[in-house]
């Protein structure tokens, strides 16, 4: 199980910021982040001479890019249009994964016909296996914020190259449950994991360093190792809805969470 940041940690810095921050911590990995209005760390419409810049300044990091976070409203055409676009992306940087929710996600409208957005991922898994990448959808709000639910969406989707992107906070703050005893609900279709912790109420934004708070990591991993899981392990901080502060304090949280990881596994890659 390979570890590595999203760079949406670092909401509101720009990319070679959290480069630097993600590369004195031990991580090897990055999940960048394509979300257009939120965290434009890359974009779709980028040269070729500009993704190589991110590709160049990415290794000189000594870092990989592992993912794409590239969410998009993919129940209406736009939306399906411009992750079709992250896709072409995902593959020019060299991902292996590229990340989306089913459409609520950053102002989107939830599901409302299970048959559009089926019909519209597997367009998307079509898309995936020409490019030789997995789409992973993220459990969020709406309709499905389990794993239990969205895996029962990826295997109605049919193709190798959907599956689940499994939120160990997301399940809590909008599925109500707890991530340590749901999880394993994502098998078989699980293909990716955000660490995600999560302090305070259910219903709180509190997202703190993984350790920080309150969600059983150990024991997670100990179903993930139990059902041979051997994706990414993609580490996410949202903070509170006051933000970091500083860069360093993000840095912070991205060294405290690689610590505490180490210590539950010290093979982790």
């Amino acid at each position: 199980m390979k570890l590595c940041v999203n760079t949406n940690t670092y909401h509101g810095f720009s990319l070679e910021e959290a480069l630097n921050g993600i590369a004195k911590t031990g991580f090897k990995y990055v999940e960048l982040t394509a979300v257009a209005g939120w965290t434009e760390h890359v974009l779709s419409g980028m040269s070729a001479g500009e993704i190589d810049k991110v590709k160049t300044m990415v290794s000189e990091k000594g870092l990989s890019i592992l993912g794409l976070s590239g969410h998009c409203n993919i129940m209406d055409d736009d939306g399906l249009k411009a992750f079709l676009e992250n896709i072409r992306l995902a593959r020019k940087l060299g991902c292996a994964y590229i990340i989306t929710s089913t459409g609520e996600a950053h102002g989107g409208k939830d599901v409302e016909d299970d048959e559009v957005l089926i019909n519209n991922l597997k367009k998307i898994g079509k898309a995936c296996e020409e490019a030789g990448i997995v789409c992973a959808v993220e459990t969020h709000g709406g309709v499905y914020n389990t794993g239990e639910r969205m895996n029962q969406l990826v295997q109605r989707v049919g193709s190798e190259y959907v599956g689940v992107n499994y939120d160990t906070a997301n399940v809590i703050f909008y599925g109500k449950v707890k991530p340590e005893k749901e999880i394993a609900n994502s098998f078989p279709g699980l293909k990716y994991v955000h660490l995600k912790d999560k302090d305070g109420k259910q219903d709180e934004w509190n997202f703190p360093a993984v350790g920080k708070g309150y969600v059983d990591f150990i024991t997670i991993v100990k179903v993930l190792e139990a059902n041979a899981y051997d994706g990414p392990l993609s580490i996410e901080i949202e903070f509170t809805p006051e933000g970091p502060g500083p860069l360093e304090n993000v840095n912070k949280a991205v060294a405290d969470s690689y610590n505490y990881l180490k210590k539950i596994k010290e093979s982790f890659v």
